[in-house]
């Protein structure tokens, strides 16, 4: 290989010297833009949760959702009205949401375990705890669109 000659003809350490740290430079920038690790979180919009994160943090309400996480608290039904089998689902975020699940149109979900993986689709409610979804059942009129809910490898609608 040949290097840049000087008006003498000869490489001076100066020289030498300059041709070296611009290729450390270059080496540095090189192996940094190469080597770069994903983003310890990715953004709301990301996450399987995210339309649920952004409805919150919004305070929309009648937003269409599907989510999945781990049963943490299984509360008294809601006798008030149409019955609702109700619990709290923490998600994979770790935001917890309530779910009313409707019984008098939708079966009762079966042995229902704290610390147990389930899955849902309904709409979503705000409220400063972190939410309601209900509607996770059919919709007898056929005008709203239908949720669900799995769990145990079971699908309630």
């Amino acid at each position: 290989m040949r290097f840049p000659q000087t008006p003498t003809g000869r490489l001076t350490r100066r020289r030498i010297t300059q041709i070296l740290t611009l290729v450390l430079i270059f080496a540095v920038v090189w192996l940094r833009s190469t080597d770069q690790e994903p983003p310890a979180e990715l953004p709301h919009a990301a996450t399987r949760d995210g339309p649920i994160e952004q409805a919150f943090a919004n305070h929309r309400s009648d937003v269409l959702v599907t989510g999945e996480g781990r049963v943490t608290r299984i509360l008294a039904d809601d006798t008030d009205g149409a019955r609702h089998q109700r619990f709290v689902v923490e998600l994979e975020s770790g935001q917890t949401v309530l779910v009313a699940h409707n019984i008098d149109i939708a079966p009762r979900i079966v042995d229902l375990q704290r610390g147990r993986p389930i899955a849902f689709r309904g709409e979503y409610e705000w409220n400063d705890l972190g939410g309601i979804v209900h509607w996770t059942h059919h919709d007898p009129d056929g005008v709203h669109p239908g949720g669900w809910v799995e769990y145990s490898a079971r699908k309630y609608e």
